[in-house]
């Protein structure tokens, strides 16, 4: 492609825990495309998944590992798998995308003599000498990747990573697949007829995201039961994400819902595939995260759809949403704050959501677009292998 540097005749490892539905997955599957495009080959080591379809669809090719243990004797047995298949399939660059997979992935790629980049996907929390060691590993690379200017700072501040390794490129939405007019009604009816919300009139409020505590599902439930009764009525509530496990947090959720007395104002979901459809099925997009998210795929993708967000103010949602003009930031973890915001864009009534919708829309396409993602990671690539 013209855009995309030329990788013709040269092999990418990447090395992920798994091929499931968060970031790091989507991620890997939009590098993998442009690997393709570019003329290269793509190799993934990883569990797998579901979304192990997609990516063979690309063109992309899977080395099934236990990629996603923390256990010392699987890190160093897959070192010995990663170091037979470089050697194997003659590859030319390491790119690791999570710790436990990115030190046997760093050995191998020290031992074998070939590039390893990194992706820095999160601030991982960890504040003892041992914990910092481990994610340590994300700021090796001979170039590491930063998903948001935020990433960047922290990699630098943190790691004491010389600016000149640090390359800041934010993760892209997919502007074809996240585009209003792309997406058919039938696609938001079958999404409003899943949730069972074909003839509700209320706005609906989406918070997507797997069911963990510190995506803020409990924050979102206290800010509506703050809300009076008239506003509570035109709303609700849907969380739509996997609880992967969670089945404690799934009761506390269950439980605050019923305390609150939400039991009409709040519908949990699994993950939804079809998340343009989703985006435009809802009125507002929430993403109230409780620690700072590395970029917040959430606020960005809703955006792209024309859609006013609220988000934490903290972490990457900094950059994504601008406050007043694409949506609302609020304070993290404080339900008081979110049901201010939510209260606010309620105020200010359909036209001024549907301007700020437009605007946050103009701002992704501009900034956030998954070719300019590819591009740029195609060119570290470059970079290193040259």
């Amino acid at each position: 492609m013209p855009d995309f540097p030329d990788l013709t005749g040269k092999t990418i490892l990447q090395v992920a825990p798994e091929l499931s539905a968060g970031g790091v997955e989507r991620t890997v599957l939009e590098v993998t495309e442009a690997i393709i495009q570019a003329g290269g080959r793509a190799l993934l080591a990883s569990r797998g998944g579901r979304q192990e379809a997609a990516f063979e669809a690309l063109g992309g090719e899977l080395i099934r590992m236990d990629a996603k243990s923390k256990n010392p004797i699987t890190l160093k047995l897959n070192e010995g798998k990663l170091k037979r298949l470089i050697a194997q399939e003659h590859v030319d660059l390491v790119h690791a995308r999570s710790r436990a997979p990115a030190w046997s992935a760093y050995w191998a790629a020290q031992a074998m003599g070939v590039p390893f980049v990194t992706t820095y996907h999160g601030a991982y929390s960890g504040k003892t000498k041992l914990k910092k060691r481990y994610n340590s590993v994300m700021a090796k690379g001979d170039l590491v990747i930063a998903n948001s200017q935020w990433i960047a700072e922290h990699v630098k501040t943190e790691h004491g990573v010389p600016f000149e390794k640090v390359v800041t490129i934010p993760r892209g939405v997919d502007l074809e697949a996240f585009d209003p007019t792309a997406v058919p009604v039938a696609r938001v009816k079958a999404i409003r007829e899943g949730l069972g919300l074909v003839d509700d009139p209320r706005m609906i409020l989406l918070l997507p995201g797997r069911l963990t505590e510190w995506k803020g599902q409990l924050v979102a439930i206290e800010a509506l039961a703050m809300l009076a009764p008239d506003e509570r009525e035109k709303l609700v509530l849907v969380l739509a994400g996997d609880a992967q496990g969670r089945k404690g947090y799934v009761e506390r959720l269950e439980q605050a819902v019923v305390a609150h007395g939400l039991d009409r104002g709040v519908i949990m979901s699994e993950h939804i595939s079809d998340m343009p459809a989703a985006y435009l099925a809802s009125d507002i997009v929430l993403a109230p995260s409780v620690r700072p998210e590395a970029f917040g795929r959430v606020a960005a993708e809703a955006s792209a759809m024309a859609k006013p967000v609220i988000v934490s103010d903290h972490g990457g949602g900094r950059e994504t949403v601008i406050e007043g003009e694409t949506g609302a930031r609020v304070e993290p973890g404080n339900a008081q704050s979110l049901a201010g915001a939510i209260r606010a864009l309620l105020s200010v009534g359909p036209l001024a959501r549907d301007g700020m919708g437009r605007a946050g829309q103009q701002h992704i396409r501009q900034h956030y677009s998954k070719r300019g993602l590819q591009a740029a990671t195609l060119g570290v690539y470059k970079t290193l292998l040259e």
